[in-house]
């Protein structure tokens, strides 16, 4: 199935190559869901079989087999990519093309990649050897090192209208309880497929969030309950409950999602401290996993939410509870 808002993508690229213009790094940027990964497996077919690949990337895309196609990513049980595998990759494209059609590299996720494995891909994204081309794909650029990101050629791939969105999402899977799962993942179509199914759950969620003021619940078991979840799901639904609390303030219930944090707990809170709650779960949805302790973290977030951020003190706060380091 066509994956419609890639299409200018699609038709960009291949006016790139009709006039000779194709850079030899590129770095496709977006949040995830937008089909960032499907692009960048439609480029090394573009580039390994010409003629061959669909007018637009599809859903699902598998990735082409070729013998010049290398696909970099964490392995299973790690969360980073590291400098080793970098170095193998580079070795790799000093070697003579299999099929003479030179040699593409995917890295995915590139915001992975630890700070020795960028450096040593810089040589390599300056003057790559050979016919090759490397793709980087990035769902947080944020985290890549300017040295990377100087030698790239960045193409943004937004979120598509959410007209466009339903409307594929419908074609997909005619039904579905598109509109919320879209909201839920963001307006991104790909990560509302899997927001789908965690309806049900992201309910509960809300019911036991709305619950935690003045101690209805208790943050420790809502803790313990959420840490069993994806943390980055977690941190990118709480994200989204902080937002539509913030736009109530501003805008009015009238204007916002249905949510289940009642107005009088809002107006307790100072708004100035919902802004910085707000930007301490963003930087938290962002940090690798792995590299702190989620449950102690969200634990920390709960019991500041049920006491109505009065003693709130951002980063600092959430860092010496949840042992995160590099969170200042």
């Amino acid at each position: 199935m066509e994956i419609s808002w890639l299409q200018s993508f699609a038709n960009d690229w291949r006016s790139r190559v009709a006039r000779g213009r194709v850079p030899h790094a590129v770095m496709l940027q977006g949040t995830r869901g937008v089909g960032k990964r499907a692009a960048a497996a439609w480029l090394a077919a573009e580039k390994l079989r010409p003629g061959t690949a669909a007018a637009v990337p599809h859903f699902p895309q598998t990735l082409p087999e070729h013998a010049d196609l290398r696909w970099i990513a964490p392995l299973q049980d790690k969360h980073v990519i590291g400098v080793e595998a970098i170095r193998e990759l580079v070795g790799e494209l000093s070697l003579t093309s299999y099929a003479g059609g030179g040699k593409v590299a995917v890295i995915e996720p590139a915001n992975a990649m630890t700070v020795n494995a960028a450096n040593s891909l810089l040589k390599t994204l300056e003057e790559p050897p050979g016919d090759a081309l490397l793709v980087l794909v990035a769902d947080n650029a944020g985290r890549i090192p300017a040295t990377v990101l100087s030698r790239c050629q960045r193409i943004n791939i937004g979120v598509p209208a959410e007209s466009e969105s339903l409307a594929w999402l419908d074609k997909l899977q005619p039904g579905g309880s598109w509109a919320q799962a879209l909201r839920l993942a963001g307006n991104a179509p790909l990560a509302a497929i899997v927001a789908a199914d965690r309806l049900e759950l992201t309910r509960t969620m809300a019911r036991e969030f709305a619950a935690l003021p003045q101690f209805g619940a208790s943050p420790l078991d809502v803790a313990a309950d959420w840490s069993k979840q994806e943390p980055r799901f977690v941190f990118d639904w709480l994200g989204s409950e902080i937002r539509d609390c913030i736009r109530r303030l501003a805008e009015g219930a009238a204007s916002a999602r249905e949510v289940l944090v009642p107005d009088s707990v809002l107006r307790r809170i100072d708004r100035r401290k919902l802004f910085c709650y707000l930007d301490t779960v963003n930087r938290l949805r962002n940090q690798p996993a792995g590299s702190f302790n989620v449950q102690l973290t969200i634990e920390s977030l709960l019991i500041d939410w049920a006491d109505g951020l009065r003693d709130f003190d951002g980063d600092a706060d959430i860092a010496r509870q949840s042992l995160i380091p590099g969170i200042r």
